[in-house]
């Protein structure tokens, strides 16, 4: 009896770019609206704007986070965290994309969308607990709401390559 493995290799294959862009700033997208959401809903001291505050200090440095608790509505700080979350995203979903096509999982939408979830825990993982001796105040973000948060930017960054690069590839 033979038992199919259904094994995936690694192939040269071209990705489409645009596809990715789109797919990697649109989970970009769901990812802030779920922190912003969990942060809006969960009691704390730190208030909503923390977590910007936190993605915002990756590239205007740690004194951002000087700040007096609860973290206040700043527009420099704001600005400067939506464009270091989206050059993050759409550098991650090509990566993403980079492997699916390699792999041939973005022909197999439940294979790509599990793909997407262990690499959005993977990103979660490098993020977290790898990055964090570079960025030390990544730590405070440590927990299952960001885990899934970032599983669930895998899954629809992978959903969205898949259904954009399907319908690229019919168009051509």
């Amino acid at each position: 009896m033979d038992i199919p493995l259904h094994l995936h290799r690694w192939t040269r294959q071209p990705f489409d770019r645009t596809a990715a862009v789109v797919a990697g700033f649109t989970a970009g997208a769901v990812l802030m609206a779920v922190e912003l959401l969990w942060s809006a809903l969960t009691p704390g001291p730190t208030g909503p704007w923390h977590t910007p505050h936190l993605v915002a200090a990756l590239l205007l440095g740690p004194d951002v986070l000087q700040e007096a608790t609860p973290y206040g509505f700043d527009p420099g700080v704001v600005v400067a965290a939506l464009f270091t979350h989206y050059v993050l995203g759409v550098a991650f979903g090509g990566v993403l994309a980079l492997v699916a096509t390699g792999f041939g999982f973005d022909r197999d939408p439940p294979a790509i969308a599990a793909l997407g979830a262990v690499f959005g825990l993977a990103l979660y993982g490098l993020n977290f607990h790898g990055m964090v001796h570079a960025f030390p105040w990544f730590a405070q973000l440590r927990g299952w709401p960001t885990g899934v948060a970032h599983v669930l930017f895998g899954a629809t960054c992978a959903w969205f390559y898949q259904q954009l690069a399907r319908r690229a590839e019919t168009h051509r």
